[in-house]
């Protein structure tokens, strides 16, 4: 791996861990986009309870990893909600990283001595003539 491309990698891996650990805690609590169309129809009390109505939301169901430890945006057993969401996001990078990192490796190109083709390597063969007329 070129020194070019390492730094390119480390300045991005950087970047999303910064935005995971530290920008994470500045979203917004309020329902997205799917929350909001799922609640239309529906009333609701001062504790966000249905009351009535008829909407999605109803049909709401608790998620089958709500016990696991990353749920709902945080670590389990960390009280403190900004360093349990950005610790979170971190792990979630790294994670990311270290998969997606890990699947680059095993997809690599391989050497010529390997039975594969380096990158930027020309396919063609060198004794073959590029534009030749007869």
């Amino acid at each position: 791996m070129t020194g070019r491309l390492r730094v390119f990698l480390a300045g991005g891996l950087l970047v999303a861990l910064l935005l995971a650990g530290v920008v994470s805690n500045f979203a917004s609590g309020s329902p997205d986009g799917l929350d909001h169309a799922a609640r239309q129809g529906c009333t609701f009390n001062a504790d966000d309870e249905i009351t009535g109505g008829t909407c999605m939301a109803q049909q709401e169901q608790e998620h089958q990893l709500a016990d696991s430890p990353l749920a709902d945006y945080g670590i389990r057993g960390i009280d403190n909600e900004y360093l349990s969401t950005g610790l979170s996001g971190v792990l979630g990078v790294l994670l990311t990283f270290a998969i997606g990192g890990g699947m680059f490796w095993l997809l690599r190109r391989r050497s010529p001595e390997e039975g594969g083709h380096a990158l930027g390597e020309d396919l063609a063969s060198p004794s073959e003539p590029s534009d030749q007329k007869a």
